[in-house]
């Protein structure tokens, strides 16, 4: 954890969750907010300016996609869910959250890993991660060809064994600032191949 504790913002339509959450974060996190749904958690987070968001991706009012499309500028945000669904977590990914992790994640495991995306890493249950890799080799049977370069396949393998940029960068021989453009770069081009695969299914299908 580090010295100062993370300003952290807590979104869950369940007064429950959130104050498992409050209990269980401890010290290294200090909650500037709540709220229960997805409007409420954009207000608090225009308002606080937190390091750090942690939100659930099925909220009333737009749920958590709506908070990550709205404010992953301001911050980075987590989601948290129950979720194990591939279209939820690709979305999440899309839109721009931080990290996708799931409510049955052990306590200090997720300290941890709430700890690294507050600090700029990615962050996703290895088993949830192995999907991004999935998705890209689904994209690259369908067009024949592979969006990715060599390297970024060995960084996203890495991503989704839930290594960090500087455990990345040691195995690879390469720096963390390096490891992390390269993670940026694959969330960018799956976005991208996402979109294209919107306009190719428009077109084969002869849709305006």
């Amino acid at each position: 954890m580090t010295a100062t504790p993370i300003r952290t913002v807590l979104a869950d339509d369940h007064e429950l969750v959130r104050s498992g959450l409050r209990g269980e974060l401890g010290d290294g996190f200090e909650i500037v907010g709540e709220a229960d749904d997805a409007e409420g958690a954009i207000d608090v987070i225009t308002a606080r300016s937190p390091d750090l968001v942690v939100c659930d991706l099925h909220m009333p009012r737009g749920g958590g996609l709506a908070v990550v499309q709205r404010c992953a500028t301001v911050c980075p945000i987590v989601i948290l869910t129950v979720s194990e669904a591939e279209r939820d977590l690709l979305d999440a990914v899309a839109a721009g959250a931080a990290g996708y992790l799931l409510k049955t994640t052990p306590v200090d495991e997720l300290c941890d890993a709430l700890a690294a995306a507050a600090s700029g890493e990615p962050v996703f249950s290895p088993s949830l991660a192995a999907l991004v890799l999935g998705e890209f080799r689904r994209l690259a049977k369908a067009a024949d060809a592979d969006p990715l370069t060599e390297r970024e396949r060995e960084v996203l393998q890495f991503v989704a064994r839930g290594k960090t940029y500087k455990e990345i960068g040691v195995a690879l021989e390469i720096s963390p600032r390096t490891a992390e453009n390269h993670v940026r770069n694959i969330l960018g081009k799956l976005h991208l191949s996402r979109r294209s695969d919107l306009v190719r299914y428009a077109v084969e299908h002869g849709l305006d």
